[in-house]
């Protein structure tokens, strides 16, 4: 990516969602999704397990995740995904109503993006009613769009029994 203010290249910022320019300093943050994703440009070598595309590098509340572009599912590093939940839980305001997981998404089979076994479907332990899907060998989650948030915004184990 070049810098919009001189052309010169900008290099991602370790561990940032932003790109910086080497010549003039500038700082380039880019757009943020609907879903609160943002796209950092550079595809890597593993492809979406629904759709086959190849992943975008990208960022939500500055947590690096692979983000699909075609169908916005996220591949998320089990080491972060409960620091990104409790981020992003933090920044957002009130819980709401949940709808029942769709119990035969826990019979999907779908490969690992890094290492192509077939990854657990499985209902999330917290809240949230989602069925999520992991690899144990390559310490990931993969979630469909739309279930990071449902995650976010469902409301905590004690509060549940009062919606």
């Amino acid at each position: 990516m070049n810098c919009p203010s001189c052309g010169a290249p900008m290099h991602l910022k370790p561990d940032e969602a932003s790109y910086r320019c080497e010549y003039c300093l500038s700082i380039y943050l880019p757009e943020k999704s609907d879903d609160g994703v943002r796209v950092l440009g550079d595809t890597s070598s593993q492809t979406c397990p629904i759709c086959n595309t190849p992943l975008a590098n990208a960022a939500i509340a500055k947590t690096r995740i692979l983000y699909c572009t075609t169908c916005r599912g996220m591949l998320i590093s089990m080491g972060v995904f409960q620091d990104l939940i409790d981020e992003l839980r933090t920044a957002q305001s009130g819980a709401s109503r949940q709808p029942q997981a769709d119990k035969g998404d826990l019979n999907r089979k779908i490969a690992c993006p890094q290492c192509h076994h077939r990854m657990d479907a499985h209902f999330y332990a917290g809240p949230g009613n989602v069925v999520i899907d992991s690899c144990e060998n390559c310490c990931v989650i993969w979630l469909d769009s739309g279930e990071l948030m449902h995650i976010v915004h469902a409301p905590g184990m004690a509060d549940s029994e009062f919606l």
